[in-house]
């Protein structure tokens, strides 16, 4: 299928092309940047515009092996990247220098990571281990060895003192960062949880499954979910909230889809990498753009800067699309 259209609107930068697969991406907290990291191990770091052509500003090699997750500081001063090498590595964003780096940081391929601080992420691995580090020491705070299966994604509340974790045994786990332990574990849910985004200003949890489910899980009731929606044809293999409501999501089917939460409701088709399967996807700063990366070794972005005040029509069926005048029906499924 070809590539659709970008609509009008606030306008967003062009596809970046790479010669790998890309793994994450990372928008700066300040600046019109945004980092890289692929199969090869390279990490580039962009600088993007609406109305000039983007442009490499850091080619970085430091990683053997594929970099599969990368994460500025709040701050904007260090890119936080991570490796199929096991290794963790601080790049200096003044000088283009490793500031900080942990050779063997996990025993197994380092697969996510999450920021929480200036001083604090997490990263967890094709294991199931989850590490919280201590940026400045670059030591190792905790580490849990509670899952049985690969450390899909990771989200944190917005005090960033509870952090939770999917895996691929289909469980999420809820740590309290301040505590350094494990608060709670969820019951094991059917196929796995692939991504995680906190939504409904703090009360509800959104998990993207390898079934096609979005699994709802109530803040404070982690046992079991609350709330279950399915629709998707293929696994949700990441999520991220674009305000309270909406999130989006990638499925292996190569589409980029808004979901609104509670009521539960397809809104609209964002965009699709053609039949290659979405591998993560980011938010600008601003929360207008997001980003999203595939097999098709590109780096795309979309304008979600409707998606901030969607109204859903209740009095509608479930299998009716959200209404949003802007744009065209969801008319995918």
């Amino acid at each position: 299928m070809a590539d659709q259209p970008k609509e009008a609107g606030i306008g967003v930068p062009a596809d970046i092309s790479f010669k790998s697969q890309v793994f994450d991406m990372s928008f700066h907290p300040s600046k019109d940047i945004i980092a890289a990291g692929e199969i090869e191990g390279n990490v580039t770091v962009y600088s993007y515009s609406i109305s000039e052509e983007n442009h490499v500003l850091l080619d970085l090699r430091h990683h053997k092996k594929a970099c599969r997750a990368l994460s500025f500081s709040p701050d904007g001063l260090h890119l936080f990247t991570a490796s199929k090498d096991k290794s963790l590595q601080a790049v200096d964003m003044n000088t283009g220098g490793i500031a900080h780096s942990v050779k063997k940081a996990h025993n197994s391929p380092v697969y996510c990571m999450k920021v929480i601080s200036n001083s604090l992420l997490a990263t967890g691995d094709d294991n199931g281990c989850v590490k919280i580090w201590d940026v400045r020491r670059a030591a190792c705070a905790l580490t849990v060895e509670d899952n049985e299966d690969f450390i899909s994604d990771m989200a944190c509340d917005a005090e960033n003192t509870t952090l939770l974790v999917t895996s691929g045994d289909g469980t999420l786990s809820v740590l309290n960062i301040r505590r350094q332990s494990v608060q709670e574990r969820s019951d094991h849910l059917d196929g796995e949880l692939l991504s995680v985004a906190v939504v409904k200003g703090g009360r509800k949890v959104v998990c993207g499954s390898g079934n096609g489910i979005l699994n709802l899980f109530s803040w404070g009731q982690w046992g079991d979910i609350s709330d279950r929606f399915p629709g998707h044809p293929l696994s949700v293999d990441s999520c991220v909230a674009v305000s309270d409501d909406v999130v989006c999501t990638g499925s292996m089917d190569g589409i980029i889809r808004a979901v609104h939460i509670l009521p539960n409701r397809f809104v609209k088709t964002i965009g699709e990498h053609d039949d290659f399967p979405v591998e993560g996807m980011r938010l600008s700063r601003d929360g207008n753009i997001l980003a999203s990366c595939s097999h098709d070794q590109t780096v795309k972005f979309w304008d979600v800067s409707c998606l901030k005040s969607v109204n859903v029509d209740l009095t509608r069926n479930k299998k009716h699309f959200v209404k949003n005048p802007s744009s065209d029906f969801f008319a995918d499924l």
